[in-house]
């Protein structure tokens, strides 16, 4: 009996260390102060396109990130929906914004 109960705390270990080492977080790149956390990838798209154009075009698009990316918290614990090759969609699982859901940029997941 005792070598039952060893085997099976066991497993139960190893399945809760399994399960911990699969989320993921958020984090910042370069000068950022937190994430952008876009409604979906063609927003993100569109607002990368305009804000690499410069000029008046670039300045819309930092007004467009602003008005249409929420700012989420560096560290955030998120599970990953789906991925592309620029980015993924989240769900946050954790923090003040958890249940939300977005893109993120590729470089802002850890």
């Amino acid at each position: 009996m005792t070598k039952n109960r060893l085997i099976a705390s066991v497993i139960g270990l190893l399945v809760i260390i399994a399960i911990a080492g699969c989320g993921h977080k958020l984090v910042v790149s370069g000068d950022q102060q937190s994430v952008p956390l876009y409604p979906d990838e063609a927003t993100y798209l569109r607002i990368s396109q305009l804000q690499q154009q410069g000029g008046v075009s670039g300045m819309l698009g930092d007004m467009g990130k602003n008005l249409a990316a929420k700012q989420i918290d560096n560290q955030t614990p998120v599970k990953v929906l789906s991925s592309s090759s620029n980015g993924s969609m989240v769900e946050i699982t954790g923090g003040p914004m958890k249940g939300s859901s977005g893109f993120v940029a590729k470089q802002n997941l850890d």
